[in-house]
């Protein structure tokens, strides 16, 4: 029966019928950053290594509507990772992020970057629409981070995923993954977010004896 009403269906009618279907998928692709904006429980991934404590949250975000150049259809992930060092010694850590574009697999087109906001990140935030980050501004230029953790304390901070195609007729295309982590290797600091990152070093963890 189902069939046989949309065999009957005008041609202007189906077209309707799949431009409404798309803004639905649209629709829902949206709807899944800004209700991710409600997860404030539980880590993405959390473990140890050596004494040094790494927990990495779920994403938060959604359509970015600040300036732009030449970039369409932007939107924006915000993830915060804790450091907690559960050694005898103070660390230092160094994080940086270079402005470059990552090209989304399969998705001609459509790219990203990464940035570390100069917002200060606190557990307080974690209920909060997007961690409570107003500073997105920073996706065109390198970024960095320096922090010293004495023993039995913790670092908090921001890496924001800003995506960006080169055509605003692109909008349909995929956008990459949607969850990340900093992992730590032997000193070394690994940023994944896969498909697009599945290993980017950017940075060093180091004990200060």
């Amino acid at each position: 029966m189902k069939l046989w009403v949309l065999k009957s269906l005008s041609l202007p009618n189906q077209y309707l019928i799949m431009r409404f279907t798309l803004f639905t998928i649209l629709f829902i692709s949206i709807s899944t950053f800004i209700f991710g904006q409600g997860l404030d429980s539980k880590w993405y991934s959390e473990y140890s290594t050596n004494g040094i404590k790494i927990q990495n949250s779920f994403p938060k975000g959604g359509p970015y509507t600040g300036p732009t150049e030449d970039m369409f259809n932007p939107s924006y992930l915000v993830f915060f990772t804790r450091i907690t060092n559960e050694t005898g010694s103070p660390l230092e850590i160094e994080l940086n992020f270079s402005a470059d574009s990552i090209p989304i697999p399969d998705s001609p087109g459509t790219y990203m970057k990464l940035f570390l906001p100069s917002d200060t990140m606190s557990m307080k935030k974690q209920s909060l629409f997007s961690y409570g980050l107003t500073e997105l501004g920073s996706f065109n230029k390198p970024t960095q981070l320096e922090r010293r953790i004495n023993p039995n304390e913790d670092c908090l901070f921001y890496v924001v995923a800003f995506f960006y195609q080169t055509d605003k007729d692109m909008w349909r295309q995929e956008r990459g993954g949607n969850r990340a982590e900093l992992v730590l290797n032997g000193e070394e600091l690994i940023y994944k977010i896969p498909p697009q990152v599945t290993s980017l070093l950017c940075g060093k963890i180091t004990k200060i004896n």
